[in-house]
């Protein structure tokens, strides 16, 4: 692995969150729910969607269902403490075809 053979010849390896100045930042804890949205934005047509093992993602209203069952097949929409939405239950943003 070269992490370990790095560290052998002397080249500090650290984190990607890891301060430059050697002071360690925390890492941003993993939010607890296996899906959150993210705040609603009234610019564009996506919401950033958090799933869990996978990270963010934008996703459009049209694409959200299909990708979350993607990655939990057996999810239950309703239940809060699977999907978790930061505001704006169940709404997307206002955006029409052929809008930028």
């Amino acid at each position: 692995m070269l992490v370990p053979r790095l560290a052998a010849a002397g080249v500090r390896t650290r984190p990607f969150w890891a301060h430059p100045g050697g002071m360690e930042k925390k890492r941003p804890p993993e939010p607890e729910y296996p899906v959150v949205v993210g705040s609603f934005g009234e610019n564009h047509r996506y919401r950033l969607v958090w799933l869990r093992g996978h990270g963010w993602e934008p996703l459009e209203k049209e694409e959200f269902e299909l990708r979350v069952r993607e990655v939990f097949p057996d999810i239950d929409f309703d239940d809060p403490e699977q999907v978790h939405w930061v505001d704006k239950p169940e709404e997307w943003p206002a955006w029409h075809p052929g809008e930028a």
